[in-house]
């Protein structure tokens, strides 16, 4: 891991290139993360996806003239890498000034230099500006767990649970991490939809709130996240996502999840 982070711009003062260059691209392998977390990386106890929102894409047409729009990529969480997020900006702003017979191509491109990236076939969809009211805020499902009763400041080691059988989705506004590279906050609405004994709210706010100094990727948080619940609390199902706030010009929302299936891509208000 550490000599991928060494040659990541993430963190340096890095001259944005004005000409189309997919090789400043910088893949991150996955597999040391979840080592460290105690998850076969070969056999983890999740599918799911990472769904990331570009806002500032803009390339030339044909013509020359400049588009814009706002791209949503989808790589599975079964790649082999994750993207680190600066270098997919300073990719993307390699496009700036490079011609596109049409947004058509341009997608194709990324999507083949991406996918390439993280080892995987990635998804994407463009949406042009005649589309950007579709792209509205969505409050998160379930029941906010931010002001329980019974809450106090504890350590959040441990996961409380209660001996009876629930589904439910819950759900904080109160997540933060550190980036590991640049120490920088970064902020997220983390969601858990689960069906197993009842987790008690107070227990598992306090476990968010013990991450506010925790370093590591918006992906290794949620795994994280997903492990800790999965082996203190045994849910029969379980499904943990994330939606980080945009750091420049992107937001990055990973979801984890025991149940073949895939999240509706709903932005958060603070999106």
């Amino acid at each position: 891991m550490t000599d991928y982070l060494s040659k990541s711009p993430l963190g340096k003062k890095v001259a944005f290139s004005s000409s189309y260059d997919p090789s400043v691209l910088c893949p991150i392998p996955r597999a040391p993360a979840r080592r460290e977390l105690g998850i076969n990386p070969d056999h983890p106890p999740f599918s799911g996806e990472d769904v990331w929102n570009l806002w500032e894409l803009s390339w030339l047409s044909s013509s020359g003239k400049p588009e814009v729009a706002v791209l949503e990529l989808t790589i599975p969480a079964a790649s082999l890498f994750i993207v680190e997020s600066k270098s997919l900006k300073l990719y993307l702003n390699s496009l700036n000034m490079t011609r596109f017979s049409s947004g058509a191509e341009l997608k194709n491109t990324i999507v083949q230099d991406v996918s390439k990236a993280v080892g995987a076939s990635i998804l994407a969809r463009l949406f042009m500006p005649e589309s950007f009211f579709r792209l509205t805020p969505a409050a998160p499902e379930g029941n906010s767990i931010d002001n329980p009763g019974s809450w106090a400041p504890q350590s959040g080691e441990i996961l409380e649970v209660e001996n009876k059988i629930v589904s439910e989705e819950i759900y904080s506004n109160l997540l933060r991490t550190i980036c590991p590279v640049t120490g920088q906050p970064d902020w997220a609405t983390i969601s858990v939809r689960y069906t197993g004994k009842k987790i008690l709210w107070a227990s598992l706010l306090n476990y968010f709130i013990s991450l506010r100094e925790h370093a590591g990727f918006h992906e290794n948080c949620v795994e994280m996240i997903f492990w800790k619940i999965f082996r203190e609390c045994g849910p029969e199902k379980l499904m943990v996502k994330a939606r980080f706030t945009r750091r420049g010009g992107i937001d990055i929302n990973p979801f984890r999840t025991t149940e073949p299936e895939s999240a509706p891509n709903l932005r958060d208000f603070r999106q």
